[in-house]
Parts: structure tokens; sequence; C-alpha cells
């Protein structure tokens, strides 16, 4: 099988015009070619008015190695890789041991289904509920402004990202196809084949609710054990022989221990008790940056009209998303980030008495306005110093004075665009209504955020809108504030085992870690660490025998 990268072809063309640049670029007739699967399909929209797809094929001829033969420095046309994911090993029919994953979102749920699959049969201790029940309990805090800590959209089966846009895309070197598996297993749950192929995929809220529930009945299949609502309230070390401190057992709310010396610490960014505990146990975690901002809301329209141009409406391409980046004169980096295409902004604490905000889509992408976060790089070493938890501190002072600006019921406090840049407080909405619930609460934002984050978005704003017109929209609405968009501290690890520097046993993983970003990169990631977990195990039972 051969694959061919960079076909190029306009967004109304056909099967056979497809079929055809196949023959095409490889300069062969139909009696050769038998067969093609798209890997990739992107969109090239740097002329907005002249959008092309953008193919990755694996094609299949009847000689390809003499037509491989014809390309010898053609980079454009190789043999196609292996993408199948091989398991690096299987439980022993006599495993004394079991593996236990605290959380249930990506990282953990991957983690969970890869030892599983292994025959590892690991037991997943999620704090939150499951899904749907969860999903309920977020609910209660939207419509009526009712908190449950335990379950929210932080804390639940599946977690933050279900409450997004299901990007599944990220940045993450990937030389082992692990994020294809990560692909592979959604589809085998439920998710639409075109994840498989489209460059940038996603799934919504909605649909992910159905698909954690179809992986966590493979899971228990295959004799791994799920428990809700079991809150892990500390982690019991014993000392080994060579002086490095070992995990031996977990303890849950209700008093319950649990032995076990392969432990993966999926708690997610948000876990702030979990990430008090470890630090008072003396396991080994840092500070590490994060960013801070607003939602801004724009109608969806108007995004699609500044990025698709004659284009915008095409169902092929759905709804525009946008990706920005400044730097402001000030020395501060403004850029986007989890841009939400026709989606809603959320309400995403998970303690009471604060407010953080998030954005949301489902799989139509179809609400009216696109939301997304303007958000500012902060760094422990200049603006939260002292220890490891600072940045945690730091993210809670926000979000208590933002319940505050709101009116103390989690309404968000929120200001127009126009008023943000004038600096004045606003008192009625235009022409954008915002979707965030229990509802927004108009304002003067300056004091939602330090001042050096205040000038920089400021700043930032007038200059966005020279990459997307009306970008700078006075009645536009900034809600605040968003402050999880990643964790705020890093549970270091060693790059060899990916075990705690200092807590032999203990595998730290996903976004709570500090590991990962999204979805998509949190699975690969659970992936990694289940690999490691059970390469462990298998070792060590080799020497006990």
């Amino acid at each position: 099988m051969l694959r061919l990268t960079e076909i190029k072809l306009p967004l109304a063309h056909s099967g056979e015009e497809l079929k055809a640049a196949i023959l095409n670029r490889l300069k062969i007739t139909a009696d050769d070619y038998v067969s093609h699967v798209v890997y990739k399909r992107g969109v090239d929209a740097r002329k907005k008015n002249s959008i092309l797809f953008t193919y990755t094929l694996d094609v299949t001829l009847n000689n390809e190695a003499s037509v491989l033969a014809r390309f010898p420095n053609e980079q454009h046309i190789k043999l196609a890789p292996d993408t199948r994911y091989h398991f690096v090993a299987q439980a022993p029919s006599d495993l004394n041991t079991r593996p236990v994953v605290i959380g249930m979102g990506p990282a953990g749920l991957f983690a969970g289904l890869l030892l599983a699959q292994m025959g590892f049969r690991p037991l997943i201790l999620e704090r939150g509920k499951a899904v749907r029940e969860r999903t309920k309990d977020t609910w209660g805090l939207w419509r009526q402004g009712k908190l449950d800590p335990e379950s929210n959209v932080q804390f639940g089966e599946g977690g933050a990202g279900t409450f997004s846009d299901g990007k599944l895309y990220s940045q993450i070197k990937d030389p082992r196809y692990l994020s294809r598996k990560v692909l592979d297993e959604f589809v085998k749950a439920g998710a639409p084949a075109e994840i498989l192929y489209e460059s940038h995929p996603h799934i919504g809220t909605f649909k992910l609710v159905g698909m954690v529930e179809k992986m966590r009945a493979t899971i228990q299949s295959l004799g791994g054990e799920i428990r809700f609502q079991n809150r892990v309230e500390d982690i019991e070390l014993r000392m080994g022989a060579d002086g490095v401190q070992q995990v031996s057992a977990v303890v849950l709310a209700n008093g319950e221990r649990i032995a076990t010396d392969h432990l993966v610490l999926a708690i997610g960014h948000s876990a702030r008790d979990t990430f008090e505990m470890i630090h008072k146990r003396g396991i080994y975690l840092e500070a590490k940056p994060f960013s801070i901002g607003f939602r801004i809301e724009h109608p969806q329209t108007m995004i699609d009209d500044a990025r698709l141009g004659a284009n915008a409406g095409d169902p092929q391409l759905g709804a525009a998303d946008y990706k920005l980046v400044y730097h402001a004169s000030n020395g501060r980096s403004v850029y986007s980030f989890c841009m939400c295409p026709g989606g809603t902004v959320v309400a995403a604490t998970s303690e009471a008495g604060r407010v953080v905000t998030n954005g949301m889509s489902q799989y139509s992408r179809n609400e009216r306005n696109a939301n997304a976060g303007i958000v500012v790089g902060i760094t422990p070493e200049v603006d939260y110093p002292g220890d490891p938890l600072a940045g945690m501190a730091f993210q809670r002072r926000l979000e208590s004075h933002a319940y505050e600006l709101g009116g103390r019921n989690y309404q968000a406090p929120g200001q127009l665009v126009g008023d943000f840049l004038n600096g004045t407080a606003s008192t009625e909405f235009g022409s954008v209504q915002p979707s965030y619930t229990p509802g927004v609460h108009l304002t003067d934002l300056s004091t939602a955020l330090p001042d050096y984050a205040i000038a920089a978005i400021r700043e930032a704003l007038p200059a966005f809108a020279k990459q997307i017109k009306n970008f700078d929209l006075p009645d536009a609405v900034l809600t605040g504030v968003e402050t999880r968009t990643s964790s705020p501290v890093r549970i270091k690890r060693n790059k060899e085992d990916l075990q705690s520097v200092n807590t032999r046993g203990l595998y730290p993983t996903g976004e709570g870690a500090g590991y990962a970003g999204g979805i998509l990169s949190a699975a690969v990631d659970g992936i990694e660490v289940a690999e490691a977990v059970a390469t462990s195990i298998v070792s060590k039972l080799r020497k006990q025998t």
C-alpha cells in the first residue's frame, strides 16, 4: 500500500475526480488501480474564496513496488506505514496483583481500557458519578445555580473533556500512532467514522456521553472494576530497602483501604484537595505555567464570513473556527484557547463560592454564538512565586473574586468588548446575547484579572480584528473568568519508566499531572502509562519466579 499526501481538490469534487487525481499523481492507468482509503482530509482555507480539501490517501495497486520505484525522491509518495496498535505485554495467568487507577477522565479511561485489554483487571476509582448522573448534576448548576462539589464539569466519568467541544487533535509527536488507537477505540464506542480521517475531528458532549458508557462496559467485560463516588483520601507509602518511598495502598473517604503497588494518578487539573494531599505526603510536584483570561462570544455567522468568505455556510465545512496569538507590548502572550464553534459558554466551577468559565459545543455546532478563551500566559517565577501549590491558590483568588463580581449566585461577571476597551462598566447587552447559564451579570471586568492581563487583552483584541474582521465588535461579550486552561502543577515523573521521580509505583498521567492538554493528548498519555505499568508488573513477576 502506498501513501499519497498533498492531493488537493475543490470542495465540490466527486469520488471519480479523487480517483483521477490518484491516477494522475502516480502516472498509472485504471488497470493498475485497486482501491484507496482516506487516511486524512484537511482544509486549505488560506484563500477563503477558493477553499480546497487536502487529502492523505492510502492506495492499493496491482504493482506497487514498480510504481514506487519510479518515484525514489518524491516525498509525497511513500510506502504506507503500519498504524495498527501493538500491545507491549499481556498479563500472565498467575497474576497476583491489581493496578489501581484514580480518575476516569480521558487519561484514566484509556489507562484502564488498555490495562483491561492486556488482561490486568484494573480497579478504577472515580470520585464523581457515572456520566449520565453527572450530567444531571451539571445541569443543576447551569439551570438552578446548585453546585455539587463532587459531580460537575470537572469531576465524574469522562472528565472535564465531556463538557467541551470534544476536540480530538493535538500537537503531540506520535511516532507510534497511539492517537490512531484512541480514535479507533472511540469509533468502536460509537463515534462517527469521520474522526479517523478529518484533520480537526470533534465529537461534542452528547455523543461523548454514550461513548464513555460503552468504553466503561468494555473495561468491565474484560475483568476491570469501576467504582463511582469513591474519592481517594490518602495514599499510603512505605520506605523501600533502597531508601526510595513506594506506594503501598490507597485509602478512600469512607475509610476503606485498598492495597496496591501500581497506582495510576489520573486526577485531572481541578483535583485541588488531592494535590494538597500528595504534597503533604511528600510526593514531588512543582508549580507550572498556565493561562488566565475571559471567554469571548461573537455571532457564529460573523466568524464564518470572516474565515470562509463565499463558502460560509457550506455544510462540508461546518462552523468556522480560529486560532489567534498576539505578543503584547508588556511582554505577555495573549492567545485564543479551546475555541468552540457554534457552542456555549459553561459554568465550570468545582468549588463553592467560585466562578469559572469554559466552552462547549455539540457535534452539530449549530448554536448562534462562537466562543473561545482569550487568555494570557503566566508563570510561577514571575506571577505566583512560592510553594508548588501557589498557582492553585492564585486560581482560587481569581475565581472567588469572579463570584463576588457576578453577584454571589454563580452568575458570571461580563462586559461588552466596546466597554472593556473603553474602561467603562456595561449596563445592557447589545446584538450578542451571552450563552452562559445561570446567567451573566454585566459589570466592569477591569479588576477580574491582574492589571498586566487586562492591559494585554485590551491591546490584543484590536490586533486580532486585523486577522478576523470585527473581532473587536463592540457588542461582543466577555465573560469571566477562565482559569483552568491547564493544571497549575506538574507531578514530575521519570522519562524512562513514567513513575514519580521520588515515589516508586506512582504513575502520574494526563492533564492533572501536567503531561497533557486536551482529550487526545491525555488519552495518549494514559496509554503510555498503562504500557509502563504492564511492563513493570510483568518484570516483577518474572523476577519472583
